[in-house]
C-alpha cells in the first residue's frame, strides 16, 4: 500500500530533469564552504594540516552527495522535500562556519552538524516511505550513518591525533557503504532497479559543483588581489591565476564535462552511479587546493617556493588531473595521453621549482594546462568528435 505522502515524493522520471532555483541557492553555501577549506589549508601547510583539511572537504562533500541524490530522486519542488533541502543547507553553513576551528575548540559542532544533517534526513524519509519499493534503500542508508554517527561523534568529544583517527574512520565508512551500496545484514545491499535517476539533472548538479570550485578560486584569487600592493609580480600572479581558472574550465568541459548528461544516460548502473561522487570530489578538491596555491602566489610572487608552498601550487592542478583523466574513462571508456603527460611533468618538474620564486611554479602550471589545452585542441581538429561510451 502506498501513502498519499510517499507518492508525492519520488521525482518523475519523465519531467524536465532541470535543476530547480532551490537546488542553487542550496549551493551557495558550498561557496562559503569550499573558501574556509582553501584558506584553512593556507594556515596549515604541515602533513597534520593536509590530513585535516582532507577530512573536513570530504565530510563536506558528502553532504553534497547525498543532497543532491535526493533532490534527483524525490521532487525538489514538494514542501517536504524544500523543508529538507533547507534544513541541511543550514547544517552545511554550520559545518563551514566551523572548519577554521573543527580540531580545535568546535570539534563537536562540526561532528554534531553532520550527524544531525544525515541522520535527520533519514528520520523524516524512512517513515513517509513506508510501503514504498525504495523504502529498503532508505533504510539502508538510515541505518549506515547511524553506524558512522558513532565515531563522529566520539571525535567531536576527544582531542588530537584520536579525533583525526574517528572523523577518518567515519568518513571511510561512509565512502565505502557508499559504494559497496549499503549492504545490511538482513536487507542485504541496494537493489540495481533502486537505483533510478534522472541523468540530465544529476549531470548538471555535478556540473555546477565544479563551477562552484572554479568559483571560489576567482573569489580568492580576487580578494588577495585587491589585498595585495599594486605591483608588476602581483599583477602576474593574478593574471596567471585566472588563466589557470579559465583552462582548467576548459579541461573539464572538452568534452567530457560536456556530454556528462549522455554519458549517464547510456551508461546509468549502479556501479557508475557509485563511482561518479568518487571522480568528481578529486576535481573539486583539486580546483580548492589550487585556490590555496592562488592565495599564496598572489599574496607573496616573489618569495622562495619552499616545499609546502611548490606542493600546493603543484599539487593542486595535479589532484584535478588525476580526477579528469578518471573522468574521462567513465564518459569514454579511455584515459587521455595528454592529460597523463601533464600530471607527470607536474610532478617531475617540482623539485626543480622549490628554490625559484613562487610566481614561477604558478607560470609552470599554466603552461603545462595550456600544453593540454593546445594539444586536444589540435587532436581533435582531425577526427569526429567523440561519442560517449561509459564502461559496463
Amino acid at each position: 500500500m502506498t501513502s498519499g505522502r510517499s507518492a508525492q515524493l519520488p521525482r518523475d522520471p519523465a519531467g524536465p530533469g532541470r535543476v530547480g532555483l532551490l537546488e542553487l541557492f542550496f549551493d551557495l553555501v558550498y561557496v562559503v564552504a569550499l573558501a574556509l577549506v582553501s584558506d584553512n589549508l593556507v594556515t596549515n601547510l604541515r602533513w597534520s594540516g593536509v590530513f585535516q583539511t582532507a577530512v573536513l572537504l570530504m565530510a563536506l562533500w558528502w553532504v553534497w552527495v547525498v543532497t543532491a541524490m535526493v533532490t534527483n530522486v524525490y521532487d525538489p519542488d514538494t514542501p517536504p522535500i524544500k523543508v529538507l533541502t533547507i534544513a541541511v543547507m543550514f547544517g552545511s553553513l554550520l559545518m563551514a562556519t566551523t572548519v577554521p576551528t573543527a580540531f580545535g575548540a568546535h570539534g563537536l559542532l562540526f561532528a554534531g552538524a553532520y550527524v544531525a544533517i544525515h541522520l535527520g534526513r533519514g528520520s523524516f524519509l524512512v517513515p513517509a516511505l513506508r510501503g514504498e519499493e525504495v523504502y529498503g534503500r532508505a533504510l539502508r542508508i538510515f541505518i549506515w550513518f547511524a553506524i558512522s554517527a558513532v565515531p563522529w561523534v566520539i571525535g567531536g568529544v576527544v582531542q588530537g591525533t584520536a579525533r583525526g583517527v574517528c572523523w577518518a574512520l567515519a568518513v571511510l565508512i561512509d565512502y565505502t557503504v557508499y559504494r559497496l551500496g549499503y549492504p545490511t545484514p538482513v536487507l542485504g545491499a541496494v537493489p540495481a532497479t533502486q537505483y533510478n535517476v534522472v541523468p540530465k539533472h544529476l549531470a548538471e548538479r555535478y556540473q555546477q559543483i565544479f563551477m562552484i570550485a572554479l568559483g571560489e578560486l576567482i573569489l580568492v584569487s580576487g580578494l588577495t588581489f585587491a589585498r595585495s600592493p599594486l605591483r608588476p609580480g602581483h599583477l602576474v600572479a593574478f593574471a596567471v591565476a585566472f588563466a589557470t581558472t579559465a583552462l582548467l574550465w576548459r579541461i573539464y568541459v572538452e568534452r567530457a564535462g560536456a556530454l556528462l548528461p549522455d554519458a549517464i544516460a547510456m551508461g546509468v548502473s549502479p556501479r557508475l552511479i557509485t563511482r561518479m561522487p568518487y571522480t568528481q570530489v578529486l576535481m573539486v578538491a583539486g580546483a580548492v587546493v589550487t585556490a590555496s596555491g592562488a592565495e599564496l602566489v598572489i599574496g607573496q610572487p616573489a618569495a622562495r617556493a619552499g616545499p609546502g608552498p611548490i606542493g600546493i601550487v603543484l599539487g593542486g592542478p595535479a589532484l584535478f588531473l588525476l580526477g579528469r583523466m578518471r573522468f574521462g574513462y567513465e564518459v569514454f571508456g579511455r584515459v587521455s595521453w595528454s592529460l597523463a603527460i601533464g600530471l607527470l611533468v607536474l610532478v617531475a618538474v617540482g623539485p626543480a621549482l622549490v628554490a625559484l620564486p613562487m610566481v614561477a611554479a604558478t607560470c609552470t602550471v599554466a603552461a603545462v594546462l595550456t600544453g593540454i589545452t593546445v594539444t586536444d585542441t589540435v587532436r581533435r581538429g582531425h577526427r569526429p568528435l567523440d561519442q560517449p561510451s561509459p564502461p559496463r
